[in-house]
């Protein structure tokens, strides 16, 4: 968990699956960090009259796991996210258990970036999240 690896170790296809259930108190915690007091997402009387008819987490937590995933679990900590897009293709209710697939998309060797992608999908089997980033990692130090 959370290792040092260099560019070099990385490579296209290196993939990594991961489930997690989504809590009240991942919600709560979320919430409280940054404000996002979208009534969606804490009103239980208003999210029940929208389209999902429940409180929904809040998509860019869900996003968020996913980067932790890809740096925890595949590519650890070197890198830096110098881009990141997500697609939110569908709800994420608390006590949805969320299986997320990080992969290495491509690797550039002339700038020592490399794009991942994501998905994760609910347990139905519905896809909730896609994502597509760019992390950039340093030169090597020049032989002393």
């Amino acid at each position: 968990m959370y290792d040092f690896k260099s560019f070099d170790d990385l490579n296209v296809g290196d993939k990594v699956a991961i489930s997690k259930t989504i809590t009240e108190a991942d919600g709560a915690l979320y919430i409280a960090a940054t404000g996002d007091f979208g009534p969606v997402h804490v009103d239980e009387v208003y999210a029940g009259a929208t389209r999902f008819g429940k409180r929904l987490a809040p998509g860019i937590m869900v996003a968020g796991l996913c980067t932790s995933i890809l740096t925890s679990e595949l590519v650890g900590v070197v890198g830096i996210s110098i881009e990141d897009r997500f697609w939110f293709t569908g709800p994420v209710v608390y006590g949805d258990t969320i299986t997320f697939e990080v992969w290495i998309a491509e690797k550039r060797e002339e700038n020592r970036t490399i794009i991942w992608q994501a998905s994760a999908r609910n347990e139905d089997g519905l896809e909730v999240l896609k994502a597509e980033a760019t992390l950039k990692f340093p030169r090597k130090k020049p032989a002393a």
